[in-house]
């Protein structure tokens, strides 16, 4: 049975997801996070049909959209969230500032939070169940239409709780997003804001949130797991391998999401890259005797 309430005050329970998405109408004069989220979302559509691009624009969009994406992939999920592979301090603060370009909270809340999911996948007590929830709530409402999950949930990161950089960092998520985006405008004018930082910061929030909503209803399920996790090879080019989230789901410690060849994993074959000079060490591979038992047997 699922339990009707959640460990804490920080962790709501289905009333409350219910009363946060009948107030759609009035959050946005009452949540701060909600208004600058959709009025930046007007902003990269409105800009699309008034701001210059140019193929050297649109690769600058997709590598930093690509260079976030990292961040998350490798960084605020495998190594934060996971610890899937070991890291010295500095790399891994390095990787927590990539991770904070992409504007989605500090790296102590991601991580928390994500853990969180995975201890009550797909139960009324997960926080952004698409298949309790829906859709809407799964992809960004959980966030945006309720300040239930605005901070750090500490019980669940206590070897994280003792980096005091980590802690600093946590506390002023927004600014290396922010000067990195004074950066992109000082070298590039507003052309270079616009698609380095606007438009690119966009296309990440949603290629993340994939992982949240669709990676939980579209796709194939090779394992048995308590959710309802599937392996989508599209999802996966978008979030650099995330995407084989029925994979993730069967063995969460692993450094590799797609677990055989013909699955592509590009934030695995750059963190094998690293390994060969020593930056990234102890790769967990997945633990096939208890893999093999989670077959689904067709």
């Amino acid at each position: 049975m699922p339990r009707s309430v959640g460990i804490d005050s920080q962790t709501p329970n289905r009333n409350k997801y219910i009363r946060a998405k009948t107030v759609f109408s009035e959050a946005f004069g009452k949540n701060i996070n909600l208004t600058l989220f959709a009025a930046i979302h007007v902003f990269a559509f409105l800009g699309l049909f008034f701001v210059e691009w140019s193929w050297k624009l649109v690769t600058l969009c997709i590598g930093l959209y690509y260079l976030r994406m990292f961040g998350i992939t490798a960084g605020y999920h495998r190594y934060f969230s996971h610890r899937t592979y070991k890291l010295d301090r500095i790399p891994a603060f390095i990787m927590a500032l990539i991770g904070s370009l992409s504007l989605q909270k500090g790296v102590l809340w991601w991580a928390s939070h994500h853990r969180y999911h995975h201890k009550f996948a797909d139960t009324e007590d997960d926080i952004h169940s698409p298949t309790v929830m829906g859709f809407l709530w799964s992809h960004c409402g959980w966030f945006l239409l309720s300040n239930d999950h605005s901070k750090v949930l500490w019980p669940y990161i206590p070897d994280l709780a003792k980096r005091y950089e980590l802690i600093l960092l946590e506390r002023y998520h927004m600014v290396p997003g922010l000067v990195f985006a004074l950066f992109l405008y000082l070298v590039g004018g507003y052309p270079a804001f616009f698609w380095g930082f606007i438009v690119s910061i966009v296309l990440c929030w949603h290629g993340t949130y994939t992982i949240n909503s669709l990676s939980h209803v579209y796709g194939k399920r090779r394992y048995d797991t308590p959710d309802t996790s599937r392996n989508n090879w599209l999802l996966s080019i978008i979030t650099l391998g995330e995407g084989w989230h029925n994979n993730h789901h069967a063995y969460q410690h692993s450094a590799r999401n797609g677990f055989f060849w013909y699955e592509f994993d590009p934030t695995y074959y750059i963190l094998f890259f690293f390994s060969i000079f020593g930056i990234v060490r102890n790769m967990k591979p997945p633990a096939w005797n208890l893999l093999d038992k989670m077959l689904i047997k067709n």
